[in-house]
């Protein structure tokens, strides 16, 4: 069997200066396997984004350990997190986190650039993939919000990440926008065999998931089924 991509082993974090405070993550466990796209339901304030912060290696635990394709992220360092970021890690936000002075290509290829793979090819590729065709040149305030989150996804997609965290990535479109935003991001990610974890608080995202998983203060259980969650 293969290793999981995420394993995430006894993790903590407290905040305050000296760590004492509240625990946003209490003893959290869990292994991740390639591929799998995890829906993570959780309230405001019930963990996920510092989760994700730590995932992602912007943010250090105050105790336990995570290590992404076998790599302790602790032992890597700031600069080998930093690289593990730009090469590995897709980050898909809820308010899209585009560069306003950019347009829709110069956002994705940026990402590219980052990543050492400064190729334009690849770049107006992911648009197409998105449905953007046309809309190379458009600036983020010319776009509509699905669209920005489009962009978005395509920045996050565009250097085959092996894994993607988007964090509330419905949260800010309508129903109709949020399903085909879900069905687009999903959908690639199946195609790339690329993990998929999904931070929301809405059910909306339960269908597109073969994994549920709920954070309650700061704890993560496994769910079986959307009903199971929607109780």
């Amino acid at each position: 069997m293969a290793d999981p991509v995420i394993r995430i082993m006894d993790l903590w974090k407290n905040y305050g200066g000296d760590g004492s405070g509240a625990p946003a993550l209490r003893g959290t466990s869990i292994e991740i396997k390639k591929g799998e796209i995890v829906a993570l339901f959780g309230k405001s304030g019930s963990g996920k984004s510092t989760l994700f912060n730590l995932i992602a290696g912007l943010d250090r635990p105050t105790k336990g350990r995570i290590e992404v394709e076998g790599q302790d992220l602790e032992v890597l360092g700031d600069r080998g997190r930093t690289t593990f970021r730009r090469m590995k890690l897709g980050f898909i936000f809820q308010f899209f986190n585009l560069l306003p002075t950019l347009t829709a290509f110069e956002n994705i290829f940026l990402s590219l650039e980052l990543a050492n793979r400064a190729e334009p090819d690849l770049a107006l590729k992911a648009l197409k993939e998105v449905g953007l065709e046309g809309k190379e040149e458009r600036f983020p305030n010319e776009l509509s919000g699905g669209e920005q989150q489009r962009v978005a996804i395509a920045r996050a997609i565009v250097k085959r990440p092996s894994l993607i965290l988007a964090d509330e990535p419905t949260g800010n479109l309508d129903t109709v926008t949020g399903n085909q935003i879900l069905e687009l991001l999903t959908q690639r990610c199946h195609e790339s065999e690329t993990t998929l974890i999904m931070a929301t608080h809405t059910p909306l995202t339960c269908r597109y998931a073969t994994r549920i998983l709920r954070m309650v203060d700061g704890i993560i259980t496994e769910e079986t089924s959307c009903e199971e969650m929607a109780r």
